[in-house]
């Protein structure tokens, strides 16, 4: 597209560099910019442009700009707002959607900006208008419309506007009153609460009084006796009549158009095709109600401003288009010149015209063809985007901000503690079966399991239950897992949030609370087995004596998975660092690609598979012949890393669902306000999707929510090829997560405690000034759902502080000393290790090295301790020697002799207790003491090595060193000129905050 600096009105200068609402309005033909405090304020005889700047994940800025007309906009004004919203694109780079809106038509899209609702005032700038003053209030009365945004408009004060299917809000001087037609539903009632709300705010300065009549209470009460009285007493309502302003225009048919050199060619054809639109030409699509304009890639300003304006002709008379188009060649002077005439017997005026540029087409518009294929994407954008914003800059023009902006650099956040405790099953046929805490996160990828995580929330405890199915596991025991799961959560009233994950598709809260996760090949469920002797294949379930190979990813030691892959040389990747064994090798691979980090898993994962081999690594490039044998011979292998589902910015949608069909509405610019407890909506950020259900619900429709997760990733919404296995997470009112609370710019859990439907919950907030503080509920432990028991084995559960490896004394968070002197005390048949006291609760627990024996001599204080408890436990307590007396009668005194002795057997006991208190307390105080040293333990004992031979890419490492705390051995001077702290303020950091630091010094 061709720009000179004629085009573009200064007033655009530096418009679209920042997120936000930017507003000029149409004065002596030119665009002038609103103040802030302004925004939202129109009047209807004004024409506004508006622009709607988005930042994007990927670090863009999305452009969607409006141009509003009021009833009383002179039509030159009107044409000025048009003409001026192309130069406006221009200036942008000549991506943005464009729209136009209509007062009291305005589209869903438009409103969302301006939440709860715009009131245009009489007046304007144009000549003959002044904007109105009201010196007095007038009581005015105002009709509301929509369930999701609130079309609001001012209708003459008498009995005749009223009606049973709409609401109405009636201002008076002293009191607002809303009348509640029979016919309206609930949530229209507590929308229009909204602009009950801000009529209050806006008008009578927050101190008015607020009154709420029902359709058909007659005189019931008083508030309805005073609404009724403004009317001049109660009378029957008529029925609704529509109006000019309600009739919209409806076509069967839809036609396209190519406007070419002043001709238009109707484009011929059985069914739309994204072929046949021509990136140089402007196209107008008539679909009756929506108006698209489409302007190729390299159309000219000139050009797209010609189509705009036949696209408003198209509004008037289709049947005139033709012979309007054919005089365009006059000039866009002559265009407005026929609008005007066309407007006086306009057919369709209140139509919605959207204007698109080639490459950012809205769903809307591709949904109207029939095929579509996106043949461009924003680079080609982004290099007009650059075109235009050097040429503004030769020009002397402020370009900061139109250029891409460079995408935010943010770490992946789990959103969900990980010091919770976890239950896992398998599915078995019809049946699940518990699994033991060792094996809480080795999976198969042939069998299918149901997991139940309870963990701290914000305010109370949370649960979370999901199922998992195996890449290879049958559909019998993948509908086995989805029903037990479903009545583990109807059986705890629906509390819980529920997740279907797929391999390969996991979240990441999915590892973060299994830690380190490991999917072998093969199952060992019924149905697996029955399904391969049936299909009669190779049962290639893992062997740990046979030959297997793991690719090893993850992100650190609480997110890091170990996948089981052919043991091919093909399987490899540079990116990536393996696992290779057989019965008696074992084998590390490190990829050319590969990072630390990565390297570091490698080693935490051998503890897991193959704990007690000797390994032979070996480097990409240098493999030894031993290697390549295994894996039958060198071949090709990829080296680009593996990638998931980004996270898109997330759209909100309202559901119906019934009779098996799923229908939906898009919720622009939402806020929790916008979750009504009477419906379903569902957020989707194209890698997960989230359904959330209100608490007014109906049960069986509660039952559903995972269906119409289903449902709307087959229906794919927003065209944008949602994966079927992408993750669906259920969610119940009252019991959000945070890992969904976060697509929402403030989240207030109060609103969630009220009672009552959403009218009733709204109502209370504008009558009270404010939602209801509610008392937090206490944390408690949930109860825990089991096939066989209400209270299962505590054996079978993991806490989040155990080792994975049973044969060890490895607990994490504490130090190898401690790990020693509290295996003292552990039963030897008992799995569950020492767990930390709530009093130091570490978000990421850390694991410790696997030698703990060598290390636990090397605090003298606490094997002190350790020898004294042993000779405690090894001394059985001795009995009293004085016989226990005879049960005396409360009329009979004791003898002296009984007295004594019975004082002398309780100051015993007391001696003993206080030994034992004493003793509980020393351990307690210990136990406290480690757990708060967050990995400070026996920092004294530790050799001090020079941080060159410490970093990882050193030349000269050193040996026998913990690789997984390397600054431990810094000094404490290099420490502090390394990490610019003491040691002690480094270990009070997060787990996640020490390894950054430490990446960025190269310890990781």
């Amino acid at each position: 597209m061709s720009v000179s600096m004629r085009d573009l009105d200064p007033a655009f200068q530096g418009a679209g560099q920042k997120a936000g609402i930017e507003v000029w309005r149409i004065e002596n033909f030119s665009p002038t910019p609103i103040p802030k405090s302004s925004i939202g304020k129109f009047f209807t005889g004004d024409s506004y442009i508006v622009l709607k700047t988005t930042a994007l994940k990927t670090g863009a800025l999305r452009h969607d700009i409006h141009y509003w007309l009021g009833k009383d906009t002179s039509q030159d004004e009107a044409g000025t707002a048009a003409v001026k919203t192309v130069e406006l694109d221009a200036a942008l780079g000549g991506r943005a959607v464009q729209y136009r809106e209509v007062q009291a038509h305005e589209t869903e899209k438009f409103l969302s900006y301006f939440k709860p609702c715009i009131i245009p005032q009489e007046g304007g700038v144009a000549s003959g208008f002044k904007h109105v003053e009201a010196e007095e209030h007038i009581t005015r009365l105002f009709v509301c419309r929509g369930k999701h945004v609130v079309h609001v408009k001012e209708v003459p004060f008498a009995r005749s506007s009223l009606n049973h299917d709409d609401i109405y809000i009636l201002d008076t001087k002293s009191k607002i009153f809303q009348f509640n037609g029979s016919n309206s539903s609930i949530q229209e009632r507590a929308k229009a609460l909204e602009v009950v709300q801000y009529i209050k705010d806006t008008y009578h300065d927050g101190t008015c009084e607020v009154a709420t009549v029902e359709d058909g209470r007659l005189m019931a009460d008083a508030e309805s006796g005073e609404f009724w009285g403004f009317f001049g007493g109660f009378a029957p309502l008529p029925r609704k009549t529509a109006n000019d302003e309600d009739k919209t225009y409806t076509s069967d048919i839809t036609q396209l158009f190519c406007v070419e050199k002043g001709q238009a060619n109707p484009v011929e054809g059985d069914s739309l095709k994204r072929e046949m639109l021509d990136t140089s030409k402007c196209y107008i699509l008539d679909c009756g109600l929506e108006v698209f304009v489409w302007m190729g890639r390299t159309t000219s300003l000139d050009d797209r401003k010609v189509a705009s304006g036949a696209a408003e002709v198209s509004f008037f008379s289709l049947s005139n288009l033709k012979k309007v188009l054919q005089s365009l060649c006059c000039g866009y002077a002559d265009v407005r010149r026929i609008m005007q005439e066309m407007i006086r017997s306009s057919e369709r005026p209140k139509s919605q015209m959207i204007r698109i540029i080639e490459g950012f087409e809205t769903v809307t518009f591709r949904s109207k063809f029939d095929t579509w294929t996106q043949e461009t994407n924003t680079t080609v954008s982004e290099d007009g985007r650059g075109r235009v914003a050097a040429l503004l800059q030769r020009q002397g023009v402020n370009v900061r901000g139109l250029m891409k902006a460079a995408p935010p650099k943010e770490e992946p956040q789990a959103f969900i503690d990980c010091t919770g405790n976890l239950q896992v099953w398998r599915v078995n046929g019809q049946e699940k079966i518990l699994l033991q805490a060792a094996d809480h996160s080795k999976f198969y990828s042939g069998d299918c399991y149901v997991f139940q995580y309870s963990y701290p929330g914000e305010e109370k405890e949370e649960v979370l239950i999901g199922t998992w199915f195996g890449k290879q596991s049958v559909e019998e025991e993948r509908a086995s897992a989805v029903s037990m799961a479903s009545k583990m959560v109807e059986t705890m009233k629906f509390v819980p949030a529920q997740a279907r994950i797929y391999e390969g598709k996991e979240p990441l809260q999915f590892f973060v609370i299994m830690q380190s996760f490991i999917v072998f090949k093969g199952g060992i469920s019924s149905g697996y087995k029955k399904y391969i002797a049936e299909k009669e294949v190779d049962d290639d379930t893992y062997n740990e004596n046979g030959l297997a190979l793991f690719r090893i990813q993850g992100s650190g030691p609480e997110n890091m998975q170990a996948i089981q892959v052919d043991p091919v040389a093909s399987s490899l990747n540079s990116s990536y660092c393996y696992i290779l064994h057989n019965d008696s090798s074992v084998f590390t691979w490190i990829g050319n690609l590969a990072t630390s980090t990565d390297q570091e898993l490698v080693e935490r994962q051998l503890d897991l598979i193959k704990p007690n081999l000797q390994t032979r690594a070996q480097k990409e490039g240098s493999e030894s012949e031993q290697f390549w044998e295994l894996l039958g011979g060198k071949s090709e292998y990829r080296s680009q890393k593996l990638t998931k589902e980004p996270e898109s910015d997330p759209h909100l949608f309202s559901c119906s669902f019934t009779k098996d069909i799923l229908k939906v509405t898009e919720i622009y610019n939402f806020t929790q306000d916008d979750l009504m407890t009477e419906d379903i909506f569902i957020v989707d950020c194209h890698s997960e999707i989230f359904v959330w259900v209100g608490q007014e619900v109906a049960p069986k429709n509660k039952l559903l929510a995972l269906t119409i997760g289903e449902k709307f990733i087959e229906k794919d919404s927003l065209l944008e090829k949602l994966s079927p296995e992408a993750p669906i997470y259920v969610i119940m009112e009252g019991g959000e997560p945070s890992f969904f609370t976060r697509f929402f710019t403030s989240w207030d859990s109060s609103k969630s405690a009220m009672h009552g439907n959403s009218f009733q919950r709204k109502l209370r907030i504008v009558k009270n000034g404010g939602t209801p503080v509610a008392e937090k509920p206490k944390r408690r432990t949930p109860a825990s759902y089991s096939g066989r028991a209400s209270v299962p084995d505590k054996s079978q559960q993991r806490t989040r502080s155990m080792s994975f490896s049973p044969e060890r004394v490895r607990v994490r968070g504490r130090s190898p000393a401690f790990n020693a002197l509290a295996a003292t005390f552990e039963s030897q048949n008992a799995r569950n290790l020492s767990t930390p006291p709530p009093v130091v609760r570490k978000l990421y627990p850390r694991s410790v090295t696997p030698d703990s024996s060598k290390l636990a001599p090397k605090s003298s204080a606490i094997s002190s301790r350790s020898a004294l408890f042993e000779q405690r436990l090894k001394t059985p307590p001795q009995e009293p020697s004085v016989s226990k007396p005879p049960k005396a009668s409360p009329k009979t005194p004791e003898s002296p002799a009984m007295e004594s002795n019975s004082k002398g057997k309780e100051e015993k006991k007391e001696n003993e207790n206080e030994e034992e208190k004493s003793m509980s307390s020393r351990i307690g105080s210990l136990t406290i003491q480690e757990d708060a040293k967050e990995g400070v333990e026996d920092e004294e004992d530790l050799p001090a090595h020079p941080y060159e031979r410490l970093k990882t890419t050193s030349s000269d490492p050193v040996s026998d060193i913990d690789v997984t705390r390397r600054e431990a051995y810094l000094s404490s001077e290099e420490f502090k000129e390394k990490f610019g702290m003491t040691k002690e303020a480094f270990y009070k950091l997060p787990k996640w905050k020490q390894n950054k630091f430490k990446m960025a010094v190269q310890l990781f």
